[in-house]
């Protein structure tokens, strides 16, 4: 933790109670939207609109494709918190700030995280535009953002991982793919620094390592939540095919232009989700 244990709680308590004042909505569930992935938001009915830089401590998201925003309303007639846009190492952010915003989320009573990002297919079956559900995934960041003295009212000093995403919530997750013909691929999710893509021998390795797609996000939200005890759902878009005998160079166009391909699929999944959340699943 770069900062003081005390200063770090006291910053989310007051992001918490700043948000409570700005809106009426209690959510249960949190979102967070990644790459070409905020137009979820216009299936949320949007009752109050925050920008990130209106609320104390939050980082500010520097990608162009994020739109940094708090939105708070409901989806499927459940009331929702997502984050359209997040944060990421090599922005600069320190795993504690990128983590910030899943703290508040805890604070304002949400119970369950789902989760989004855009991510390079290295599993051969995969195809540009797949939807991945992940099942399980390996940090290589080098960082986790439970390092530091530990907060032993917000979770254990050493928090079980061995099941990051909840078997219950893939279970509805398949079910709801099912329902409404989607087809969803299912992998483990490498998370790296970047910014920069990855090299032929790097992507070789990480599927030699059991990866079937790599990201740079995810993982850093996903620690803190379980650490918080939230159960957790995440998707990974597969935006480019990182296949190394035949790799090709890729540019952010596209890959935002593959998240747009999928995005209907993870949004009908994602609602359905949430529709059963409602239900008491």
């Amino acid at each position: 933790m770069t900062e003081s244990p005390t200063s770090y709680v006291a910053a989310v308590e007051a992001a918490a109670a700043f948000l409570r004042d700005q809106t009426a909505v209690r959510p249960q569930v949190g979102i967070i939207l990644g790459t070409g992935l905020g137009a979820l938001a216009d299936d949320i009915e949007v009752r109050d609109s925050i920008p990130y830089d209106a609320i104390p401590g939050f980082p500010v998201s520097t990608v162009e494709t994020h739109a940094g925003r708090l939105l708070f309303g409901t989806l499927a007639g459940v009331d929702v918190v997502a984050m359209q846009g997040r944060f990421h190492l090599y922005e600069g952010y320190s795993p504690q700030q990128i983590t910030f915003p899943v703290r508040v989320m805890k604070e304002l009573g949400v119970g369950t995280l789902l989760v989004s990002n855009a991510a390079g297919g290295m599993n051969p079956l995969f195809r540009r535009g797949d939807l991945m559900l992940i099942t399980d995934h390996i940090n290589l960041q080098g960082v986790n953002p439970l390092i530091g003295p530990n907060v032993d009212a917000w979770g254990p000093r050493f928090p079980d991982m061995s099941d990051p995403y909840d078997k219950s919530l893939r279970a509805l997750a398949e079910e709801v793919a099912l329902k409404e013909g989607i087809k969803m691929q299912q992998g483990v999710y490498v998370v790296v620094t970047g910014p920069n893509l990855e090299t032929r021998a790097e992507y070789r390795m990480l599927r030699q390592m059991g990866a079937d797609v790599v990201g740079m996000s995810t993982v850093p939200e996903v620690i803190v939540a379980r650490h918080m005890g939230l159960r957790c759902l995440a998707f990974s878009v597969v935006t480019d095919e990182c296949f190394p005998e035949c790799l090709a160079p890729v540019e952010l166009a596209e890959i935002v232009e593959a998240a747009g391909l999928a995005e209907p699929k993870m949004t009908a999944v994602m609602r359905g989700v949430v529709e059963r959340i409602g239900q008491g699943a």
